[in-house]
């Protein structure tokens, strides 16, 4: 099981690994309040404040995703692969102009989740509880990205076993997460992240000089790339769609699929966590302003793609590219810190992420179904114990929902999210929606991105407006469109449910 275990890499490779797990467990002591307190537990007491939310919403966002994902697409197909820059600049215009204001909504009712505000908003149970489950069922694939992640690099060290054993390093990183997220809340990945980060940019700054000096620069790495690419001819409907540079039927798609992923990102159960525990519109403001230093980063890592085809890195499985490439141009020690820093890349959303989704189960869910008087201690009890379920939700993803890339699990879950985008965005800023018109789109929606996605890389966007485009456009804006036309013929036809939650005065204004 670990007689070609690559000795030195593990042994950095778990010192790492050891070290920010104890973070985690510190990590309670951090600012300290009661964790009994769902508020405190879930969202930090909202005490973070531009300078940790940085991190934390930046290692929320940029994931073991990041470099295993993204630069196996760039990897198998090319250019195509590096949708993840635009739709990474465009969240933050969208961040700086929706989230301050709702920021405010929630923190003026006190509201933990995206489903409070609905409900609070909207007034209608059914719609809160579809946008909870949609956040919900769109994290578990998400987490179990990051699992995959962690489990490419655990491989590439050497650690090789079959059925149980396996798992068992996987499991054992799964245990310690699960662990110090259920015991310190979102003070963990908060406190991690500053880690996590920091050995992200050395990977990413000795990847950009050390391997392009050996490899004869960046002119010839795309020379190589495109070599690989012209010689395997990958073709799809009779069309090459491998290489270097978008061929002309891959524009639109790209970008189709960049806004439309863009438009999902923050709309993620964890996205929000974030998000509302930063200390006030000033701190995501700024925040919007500075995290696109990451997207320079994710740049750079994508690029890693077409590095691992230059240095001569041939595998069947694209997600082993990234590993393959640390292990073949770096010193062994080195390797190890590269896949540290990746499987620390997975634990920092991956807890965020659980954490998201157990305050989403708990209020959203189980408390206006089965517990409406449930006491502050209990409601927090039960978002721990949730946040573990969500793991082994996660753990159940990956066995049963095989991919060819991990990045469709990602996209697939972006596909849903857009869904409750008119519910939360809409409902900021316009009052021609109402609950029933908004349920009665994301239905649609949400059955619609389904059926198109099925089947194994259905995500492609190629639609095609059912035969009335002559262009690809990406699945999850084709059910968006429909979702928001149902969604604002039904609530003109169904208004009287519109404002009959709003005291009088704030009606006249309306």
């Amino acid at each position: 099981m670990i007689d070609a275990l690559n000795k030195p890499a593990a042994a950095v490779f778990v010192g790492f690994f050891l070290f920010v797990s104890v973070l985690g467990f510190i990590a309670a002591h951090w600012k300290r309040a009661d964790l009994d307190d769902l508020h405190e537990w879930g969202l930090g007491g909202r005490r973070f404040g531009p300078w940790i939310s940085w991190f934390l919403i930046g290692g929320d966002l940029y994931t073991a995703y990041t470099v295993i994902a993204v630069p196996s697409v760039v990897y198998a197909i090319g250019a195509y692969g590096f949708f993840a820059i635009p739709y990474t600049i465009l969240i933050y215009p969208l961040l700086y102009v929706v989230f301050p204001k709702l920021w405010s909504e929630t923190h003026k009712h006190g509201y933990l989740t995206a489903g409070d505000y609905v409900y609070g908003r909207f007034n209608n149970r059914w719609l809160e509880g579809a946008v909870a489950f949609t956040g919900i069922l769109a994290t578990m694939p998400y987490i179990a990205l990051q699992l995959i992640g962690m489990e490419k690099v655990i491989k590439a060290l050497g650690f090789s076993a079959e059925g149980f054993m396996g798992h068992m390093p996987l499991g054992i990183a799964f245990l310690l997460l699960a662990l110090y997220t259920y015991k310190s809340g979102l003070r963990a990945p908060a406190m991690i992240a500053f880690v996590k980060d920091l050995m992200i940019y050395v990977v990413v700054i000795a990847a950009i000089i050390i391997i392009p000096a050996r490899l004869g620069g960046y002119g010839a790495i795309f020379d190589a790339a495109q070599s690989v690419f012209t010689e395997k001819m990958v073709i799809s409907q009779g069309k090459i769609v491998a290489g270097i540079m978008l061929t002309p039927g891959q524009i639109m798609p790209f970008i189709t699929l960049a806004i439309g992923s863009a438009m999902a990102l923050f709309m993620y159960p964890h996205a929000l966590t974030g998000i509302l525990s930063a200390s006030g519109g000033k701190a995501i403001r700024t925040n919007a302003i500075t995290l696109p230093a990451y997207s320079v980063a994710l740049v750079l890592i994508a690029l890693m793609g077409y590095m691992a085809h230059a240095a001569g890195i041939r595998t069947q499985d694209p997600q082993d590219a990234v590993p393959q490439l640390f292990l073949t141009m770096f010193p062994d020690w080195f390797a190890g810190f590269a896949f540290a820093s990746i499987a620390i890349g997975a634990l920092v959303p991956a807890a965020i992420m659980s954490i998201g989704a157990a305050n989403t189960f708990t209020r959203n869910l189980w408390k206006p179904l089965f517990q409406p008087a449930i006491s502050t201690r209990d409601e927090a009890a039960l978002a721990k114990f949730t946040s573990l379920l969500v793991k082994v939700g996660a753990l159940f993803v990956i066995l049963f929902m095989p991919t060819k890339f991990a990045l469709d699990l990602q996209l697939l879950g972006g596909i849903w999210m857009i869904q409750i985008f008119p519910a939360i965005v809409c409902g900021l800023f316009s009052r021609r929606f109402n609950g029933t018109g908004l349920l009665a789109g994301w239905s649609l929606g949400m059955a619609l991105g389904t059926w198109l996605s099925w089947g194994a890389t259905a995500w492609t966007p190629l639609t095609k407006l059912f035969g009335y485009a002559n262009f690809g456009i990406y699945n999850g804006l084709t059910a968006l469109a429909v979702n928001l036309i149902v969604a604002y013929c039904v609530s003109r036809l169904s208004p009287w449910d519109q404002y009959a939650h709003l005291p009088g005065n704030q009606k006249e204004w309306l």
